[in-house]
């Protein structure tokens, strides 16, 4: 295995298990899945979906599923990050300085990981790159025959 290949596995193990870890963290505030939300809290077992939690807890089931495939990845990360900054800053942060303390490390490992994968894209192997592909071949059979017309 080449390097270079390793990389894109890599790469696209560390998009997947992230969105995979994203999505169940939003499907056990927003649908209950798992079983982890404290019942003396929310006794229906799920966050009311019109709340802060809520919508953060769509943003985690949508933008999870977006990342395992690989799908609008560069904004769907920035947009993922943002809401753990938000999460750690507003939740986290007030019950102790630093993230050992106040139970905030996986708000703030999300955060910079998606930071990543705002920055980088969701790799080669994903479905932008998929339809980054498709697109550069469809345009230049577009410039093909624009230049047969010729």
């Amino acid at each position: 295995m080449s390097r270079q290949t390793a990389i894109d596995v890599t790469l696209s193990l560390l998009r997947v298990v992230a969105g995979l870890l994203f999505l169940q963290a939003g499907g056990s505030k927003i649908f209950g899945w798992f079983g982890v939300l404290p019942k003396d809290m929310y006794p229906s077992g799920t966050v009311p979906f019109l709340s802060q939690a809520g919508i953060g807890g769509a943003i985690e089931v949508v933008g999870g599923l977006l990342l395992m495939f690989g799908l609008f990845t560069r904004v769907v990360a920035f947009v993922s990050s943002g809401e753990m900054a938000v999460a750690y800053f507003q939740f986290h942060q007030p019950n102790g300085s630093w993230p050992v303390q106040n139970q905030g490390q996986q708000a703030v490992l999300f955060c910079f990981i998606f930071l990543f994968f705002a920055a980088y894209g969701a790799g080669p192997w994903s479905l932008d790159a998929l339809m980054a592909k498709r697109s550069r071949r469809s345009k230049k059979v577009e410039n093909d025959d624009f230049a047969q017309r010729l």
